[in-house]
């Protein structure tokens, strides 16, 4: 280098070191034009070590930078040979701890720049690294210098970046512009473009987590770019960058913001683009083969009839042939563009579960409600991670997300239960199809084998087919009238995770919002009502959670668990559902609190989804079984309110009411046996299925039970549902007290166990209100003869004068002989007889036997009452008549009934009469009814 340029690019004035560098250029022009390119590439590497990488001399540093770039200028068209030498030490300058120095870095790269053009992007990831850094940089004038050179780089990448290919990877015979553009297609495309995606992409991942606003922005900026240019397709490495894109919505610059949502707004749009034109392309292509198909069926038909116009035919059909395979070779903006949707949805389910800003997470769930529009298919894989992270953010205390969040749980539950009714045709389609098929003669003997394959696989997916929605008609008549194609086919193979998604949404049970609870219940119902078979396959672990979840203070969880177990009981067998009822008991025994706030909830909740009376019978079975009886007692007594009470029940009670069937019967007994751990439910039980008899008995023996509080409080609120409209028939056969006599000692037995108190009260006043009826149907009976001359002296209206007009003849009964019966023995009334077909073959036949029943609660009661005395210490042996009793042909247990004098008469349900009984007062006392109800009974068996 001449020693004047040398003490010139030394100089501190900026216009001395500009003197040196034109000095430099012209000098550099000369040895290019007599190519003396030993000397340029010495005074090159002067310049870069001994001013350029001079460290600690900024004026070194910033001549020796003016001069590379005024040696760049010279060069021209030669540059591309010397790039390697002039750009790393103007690189270097960029990272110079004097503001200066960058600054005119900034300035020589841009000089080089410009002359280079496409041979500039050899070096983009250096440069890009660099702006990206300079464009956060604290001066002002290195950030305006930095802009200047950022906008150039973004000119040079859009007008060549695609196809620009370096001088230098030219081959030698091909060297130069000019040989470039003669040689063929196929030897360009083999060469590789100086800007390489691929390349560049690793540092763009690794930049797009930067936090600095004014470096974000220049991302977006970049990345728009990049889009933008169509031979890139950025789309493609979208996952690359995606996460950190999403972290931007975030950043308090509202200029980001805006920015990234424009950026993703882009991509989003492009990928629709992108499978709208793959879809077009497909439905082409089907379309053109189906064509093609009939072309050929008409051949065939055409050979047939129209043999000498066959070679024309077949020239026609090769024409429109070739005409299809040019338009299929027609090049589509799009179409070859594959995208990674997979590690996309990876990357929006990971950013549901992140602590994002709300634009972020709002962001995320809108790319995926459109992925299910686009794709949903390959969002069905992570139906289960997006529940995870989706349903929580339900429950959001933001609106927007929310209202988001809600949106892609319809659509991805639309869409998860329209893939069930997909699979459904796939696998009747799979049936049909080759019966749809058959052949002409010659294949009559694969048709019985197709029916008999056809057959075989109805029977071997039968359940499967019951867990899907049954198709319409039309739908199953499909496959015979069409061919499936083939795409149909291979759309059911993607299958929901069931195991993974009932695992994701039985771990949400545990989340604190009722909301999110409610629905993972609401999903999991839908699941199992579209397969069954494999939500159940899962249900060890889901199970116990199901009924946890009944202890949940959410109502709403509650009737959510409740229809899912519901359901799930429905569709499975009677040892999963005795197993349900089993665990339930258990739970109840050991959360009390449960069974006391929840319990009717429960019940009901079931009894509506479920059969009712299949709930009770199994649960009456548990119940007998229980070893704790205070629990058994309580669980009576919640059973037996509902049983009462509940709207549910209504058709129960009505089959309770009629015993005159044999299921009405069985029934009966199966609840007797269970409720016998409970007095005054056993006692209700008789009443709500007119058993007035047997209530009276059960009073009996409630005299030698010890009349506990807990006794009291429940005949008390039995007196109040007496009062209630379940009760109305029966306080309308008040009315009739000849034809339920023993309803009258029922209700005045359970006034003489009340004590003074507002329900002794009210049951008296409901008694008295209809004493004096039995008065009026008795009193012309006893004149019709004035006595015998045994009793001359009666009073008018005794008790001898109503017993006598009951047991002695008269010419009036005389006239009625035709409906009585003769009473064959007064005083055992166990071996009375009733003019009632019906309940007299129930009674010979011993569908119900009173006398075991009354035994067995007797066994129930004392041995309640010994655990009560030794504090929970039970002997084996105290459970008398426990299973002992059979709804059976007739024949007595000999074990039963071995106490005789404590044997109450047998009862049955009280039978109408067609004469009226004598119904005592009711204010003679205990002994005036006793005396009257043998009265009643005796004119009963008279008539």
């Amino acid at each position: 280098m001449d020693p004047n340029i040398h003490r010139l690019l030394n100089d501190k004035l900026y216009d001395k070191r500009k003197v040196g560098a034109l000095e430099l250029e012209r000098v550099i022009r000369e040895l290019c034009a007599s190519k003396d390119y030993d000397r340029v590439e010495a005074i090159l590497d002067q310049l870069c070590n001994e001013y350029a990488y001079a460290v600690h001399q900024p004026h070194a540093r910033n001549g020796g930078l003016i001069g590379l770039a005024a040696a760049a200028i010279a060069l021209g068209s030669e540059l591309a040979r010397y790039l390697a030498i002039i750009v790393p030490p103007v690189l270097a300058c960029f990272t110079d701890q004097d503001a200066r120095v960058r600054y005119y870095a900034c300035e020589a790269m841009y000089n080089i720049a410009k002359v280079a053009k496409g041979e500039i992007l050899i070096y983009f990831n250096h440069i890009f690294d660099a702006l990206c850094k300079l464009g956060a940089d604290s001066e002002l004038s290195v950030k305006n210098g930095a802009e200047l050179l950022d906008r150039l780089i973004k000119d040079i990448v859009a007008e060549s970046a695609a196809t620009y290919v370096s001088v230098l990877e030219q081959p030698a015979e091909l060297d130069g512009d000019e040989t470039v553009k003669d040689a063929p297609d196929e030897d360009r495309l083999d060469l590789p473009t100086a800007f390489s995606l691929k390349r560049f992409i690793p540092l763009l991942k690794e930049r797009i987590y930067a936090t600095n606003p004014f470096t974000r922005t220049f991302l977006v900026g970049w990345i728009v770019l990049l889009d933008s240019i169509p031979d890139l397709e950025l789309v493609t490495f979208l996952p690359e960058f995606l996460s950190g894109l999403l972290r931007f919505l975030g950043d308090s610059n509202r200029d980001v913001h805006v920015a990234t949502q424009q950026c993703l707004d882009k991509f989003l749009n492009e990928i629709k683009r992108i499978e709208r034109v793959k879809k077009g392309i497909t439905e082409s292509k089907k379309s053109k083969g189906d064509g093609k198909r009939k072309r050929e069926d008409s051949i065939d038909s055409g050979s047939v009839h129209l043999a000498p116009e066959e070679g024309d035919e077949v020239d026609s059909v090769t024409a429109a042939d070739d005409d299809d395979a040019s338009s299929e070779d027609d090049w589509v903006p799009g179409q070859d563009v594959q995208i990674n949707y997979r590690a996309i949805l990876e990357i929006l389910t990971a950013t549901l579960d992140s602590p994002l800003e709300e634009d972020g997470l709002l962001e995320s769930l809108r790319w995926i409600v459109e992925f299910l529009d686009i794709c949903p298919e390959e969002v069905l894989p992570f139906t289960p991670k997006i529940l995870a992270h989706l349903l929580p953010a339900m429950a959001s205390g933001v609106e927007t997300i929310r209202q988001a969040a809600a949106r892609v749980n319809t659509s991805l539950m639309d869409y998860v239960v329209s893939l069930s009714d997909d699979a459904e045709l796939a696998v009747m389609q799979q049936q049909q199809q080759p019966i749809s098929r058959i052949p002409a003669p010659p294949g009559i003997d694969r048709q019985d084998g197709n029916t008999s394959t056809r057959a075989s696989l109805s029977s071997s997916r039968d359940l499967d087919l019951r867990d899907l929605r049954s198709p319409t008609p039309a739908q199953g008549r499909a496959p015979a009238r069409t061919p499936t194609p083939a795409p149909s086919v291979a759309h059911p193979q993607v299958d929901l995770d069931y195991a993974a998604a009932v695992s994701s949404l039985t771990l949400l049970f545990l989340n604190d919002h009722e909301a999110t609870r409610v629905a993972a219940l609401t999903w999991l119902i839908m699941l199992h009502r579209k397969a069954p078979r494999k939500v159940l396959a899962f249900n060890d672990g889901t199970f116990p959670a199901l009924l946890k979840t009944l202890s949940d203070p959410s109502e709403a969880v509650v009737t959510k668990d409740l229809q899912l177990l519901s359901q799930i009981s429905r569709n499975s067998e009677d040892d999963y559902f005795t197993n349900f009822m089993v665990n339930l008991l258990q739970l109840f025994s050991t959360d009390r609190k449960l069974l006391e706030t929840r319990g009717n909830l429960i019940i009901r909740q079931l009894c509506t989804s479920l059969s009712a009376e299949r709930i009770y019978r199994t649960l009456a079975d548990c119940i007998e079984k229980e070893e704790d009886v205070e629990f058994a007692s309580i669980m009576v007594q919640n059973l037996n309110n509902n049983l009462i009470t509940a709207p549910e029940l209504a058709e129960l009670r009505k089959r309770l009411r009629n015993l005159e069937t044999k299921d009405g019967q069985t029934f009966f007994v199966a609840l007797f046996r269970s409720w016998c751990y409970n007095a005054v439910a056993t006692f209700s039980l008789c009443l709500l299925a007119q058993a007035y008899e047997q209530a009276y008995n059960l009073l009996q023996i409630f005299a030698e039970l010890e009349m506990t509080v807990n006794i009291l409080i429940q005949i008390d609120k039995l007196v109040q549902l007496l009062e209630s409209p379940v009760f109305t028939y029966l306080r309308l056969q008040l009315l009739e007290p000849e034809k339920y006599p023993h309803l009258y000692k029922c209700l005045y037995g359970i006034l003489m166990l009340l004590p003074q108190s507002s329900a002794f009260a009210a049951l008296k006043n409901r008694l008295n209100s209809v004493s004096s009826i039995g008065y009026i149907h008795i009193a012309p009976r006893p004149y019709v003869d004035s006595g015998g001359p045994s009793m001359p002296h009666v009073r008018r209206g005794s008790v001898v004068e109503a017993y006598n007009s009951l047991t002695l003849p008269s010419p009036r009964k005389n006239s009625m002989e035709t409906h009585t019966l003769t009473r064959s023995n007064a005083t055992t009334p166990s071996a009375s007889s009733f003019d009632r077909p019906n309940r007299l073959k129930g009674r010979e036949d011993g569908i119900i036997r009173w006398n075991e029943l009354l035994e067995k609660f007797r066994a129930v009661q004392e041995r309640a009452r010994r655990v009560q005395r030794l504090g929970g210490d039970v002997d084996d042996g105290s459970t008398l008549g426990m299973g002992d009793l059979r709804i059976g042909d007739g024949a007595s247990d000999p074990k039963v009934g071995k106490e005789p004098a404590r044997t109450p008469p047998v009862p049955l349900k009280d039978p109408p009469a067609t004469a009226p009984a004598t119904k005592p007062r009711s204010g003679l006392g205990r002994q005036f009814g006793r005396l009257g109800g043998a009265v009643s009974g005796r004119g009963k068996r008279n008539q």
